[in-house]
């Protein structure tokens, strides 16, 4: 009975010590694609160039302009109210109410162009990163590749995110 007793543990040890082994043997690396894609020179240099556009300075200017005229209207009225009548204060508030309006469209249209922007440049540049994350995949030999936003606790060496971003700027540069 002892014998056995003693060749079951001596067969659960080394049964433990080959899995750990098979676990050590495989290669995890986690990622974020998104975020791979938008830190490329790539997609940065689109950013920039969209924020540069005519539209979008028009755009931002319109905004900036009818903040501040709010909030003229609203030191204006700070210092003035109490000597207005009843009419003006209605009047100055239409005002301010149309000034927050423009301002509020504004912000609307501009949040619509970057909205509209950031997917195009998934458009574009998503088929590459995929293709750049499968050629990583198998340079780097991972076995298990595990999205960065369902990952808990890693150590940063396993993060292929950055590298991602290199072959995307590769790939892009040669199309």
């Amino acid at each position: 009975m002892l014998v056995y007793l003693r060749v079951f543990l001596l067969a659960t040890f080394f049964g433990v010590l080959s899995i750990s082994s098979a676990v050590a043997a495989e290669k995890i690396a986690v990622v974020d694609t998104l975020n791979a894609i938008f830190n490329s020179s790539t997609a940065q240099a689109k950013l920039k160039k969209a924020e540069q556009s005519a539209d979008f300075l028009a755009l931002k200017a319109k905004y900036e302009s009818s903040t501040a005229d709010l909030q003229a209207m609203a030191k204006e009225s700070e210092s003035k109210r109490l000597t207005w009548s009843q009419e003006e204060v209605a009047e100055h508030q239409k005002k301010m109410g149309y000034a927050k309006a423009d301002a509020e469209l504004a912000v609307q249209k501009i949040k619509a162009e970057q909205q509209q922007l950031q997917q195009s440049i998934i458009q574009q540049l998503g088929p590459i990163a995929q293709m750049a994350l499968q050629e990583l995949v198998k340079e780097e030999s991972i076995t298990l590749l595990l999205r960065a936003d369902s990952v808990l606790i890693m150590d940063p060496k396993l993060q292929i995110t950055a590298k991602l971003s290199e072959r995307i700027d590769q790939k892009a540069s040669k199309k």
